[in-house]
């Protein structure tokens, strides 16, 4: 009998639960205080996402006049009304979080945030003194008129606003983009490895009280902080891709390009400005959400959850060493199966199996898929070095990583200029999992041994 839509969850609200049990991680007390604030990032990493993908797929469906309805019952539109209501609280949540709880613990340790407006004399002069060696070279900011149309705005990019007015009378708004090669939280002694205690200047604080240096002879307005989310989600059309590859490339630039489907703004920016930004990055006013917290959080706080705190964290977890492979990975493989079962067993032999086969003269063939790994990972080199051995390498490389898909056209390309046979996926298929086939001669009889797990090849 099928289920009527009033007996279904929404499939996005349903996330945004899923998301706030991230968020109770973050408020929960019993947690260590870095961890709780570790987990406030990932809330904000996974929201960002969500608008990304799933919030901009129904503002397109909205835009199109799709009127599906959703498993539960509701339109599009309905379910982007839903997610507003929805979200407003959550934000609420991380704001009492971050500035009742998270900060004020910090404090007791040391770690101070501070504004530029309570620095000493002496510490605006070294703190301006950075500005005008490391961050003004690398600003640009832009201005509207006539005659220079409104500026694109970077996905997830933390930027300013501000009203800027000619002694002609004439004023316009102008935006200035934080740099992101730079540290977001300066250490105001401007260490280099934040010391303990510490005083913490964010950066977009010291652009904004040098922004006359910026705009000469002109009177600036209070500048204020915003953000946009584009819509980050593209389809392949892999049946008509003569070159999955560049398609994929081209895809991934179309991604500063697309449409947005969030504007965030620091709360207490004027009417009119928040109007400009809209209209310019043509956005309705439910499209809008204020913030109390500062924007880009995940970027805020990964230079806080790095801090030399040990005691603030978790104790680093390693995975025990299965004894059965005490032997050797392809003695023991040669006489039984071994199940390793992670994190409570450590990865760290799968990547002995790929280092000893690509050093193994007895070693014939190497066979692997691969989806997501960091960008230094011991596989890849041990991939790169098999293939330089002489040994037969081919590798199927999932490039339908989400966010993940340049990272895996980079080292996919060092594969191949190492000599490996690079595969680029399966057309309609998503290869998502391990598998490893190794070849050996062994007394002139060819042996397989495989490795077959879920998940992807990242040893970290």
């Amino acid at each position: 009998m099928p289920q009527r839509p009033y007996e279904l969850f929404n499939r996005e609200l349903s996330w945004l639960a899923f998301n706030a049990r991230v968020l109770e991680e973050a408020e929960d007390p019993s947690n260590p205080l870095l961890e709780r604030l570790r987990f406030l990032t990932i809330f904000h990493t996974n929201l960002d996402e969500f608008f990304m993908i799933r919030v901009s797929g129904l503002q397109q469906q909205v835009d199109a006049g799709t009127d599906i309805l959703s498993a539960d019952g509701l339109t599009p539109r309905a379910q982007l009304d839903a997610i507003h209501k929805a979200v407003a609280p959550l934000k609420a949540r991380v704001h009492r979080c971050l500035t009742e709880d998270i900060l004020p613990a910090l404090r007791k340790h040391g770690v101070t945030l501070c504004h530029y407006g309570e620095l000493t004399p002496d510490e605006r002069a070294r703190m301006d003194k950075y500005f005008h060696d490391n961050v003004y070279p690398v600003l640009t900011p832009l201005a509207v008129d006539p005659t220079h149309p409104f500026p694109l705005i970077s996905n997830l990019s933390v930027n300013l606003g501000v009203m800027v007015h000619a002694p002609t009378g004439e004023s316009r708004f102008a935006r200035i983009k934080v740099p992101a090669m730079l540290p977001r939280l300066l250490s105001v002694g401007l260490e280099r490895t934040i010391p303990i205690p510490a005083r913490l200047l964010p950066l977009e604080e010291l652009v904004a009280a040098n922004l006359s240096t910026l705009f000469p002879g002109m009177e600036l307005g209070t500048s204020w902080v915003f953000r946009v989310t584009r819509d980050a989600d593209f389809e392949i059309g892999e049946d008509e891709a003569d070159d999955l590859l560049a398609q994929m490339e081209r895809s991934i630039q179309q991604r500063r390009f697309g449409s947005v489907s969030r504007l965030e703004v620091q709360r207490g920016t004027p009417p009119e400005i928040v109007a400009i930004l809209a209209e310019g990055l043509e956005v309705s006013h439910q499209d809008v959400y204020e913030a109390d917290t500062p924007l880009a959080l995940p970027t805020f706080g990964a230079r806080l959850v790095g801090l030399d705190l040990p005691a603030l964290r978790w104790p680093a977890f390693v995975g025990g060493r299965n004894e059965v492979l005490q032997d050797g990975i392809f003695e023991t493989l040669r006489r039984r199966d071994v199940l390793l079962h992670h994190p409570f067993d450590a990865f760290a032999p799968v990547v002995e199996m790929i280092r000893e086969a690509a050093h193994d003269p007895a070693v014939l063939a190497i066979k692997q898929t691969l989806y997501r790994t960091s960008g230094d990972s011991p596989i890849i080199q041990a991939l790169v070095d098999a293939a330089m051995n002489g040994k037969q390498v081919a590798v199927v490389v999932e490039l339908k990583a989400r966010f993940d898909e340049a990272n895996n056209i980079e080292w996919a390309r060092r594969l191949e200029r190492a000599g490996v046979h690079v595969v680029y996926g399966m057309t309609g298929l998503k290869v998502h999992c391990k598998l490893l086939m190794i070849v050996r001669d062994e007394d002139g009889t060819l042996r397989r041994y495989a490795h077959i797990g879920t998940g992807n090849y990242n040893h970290v």
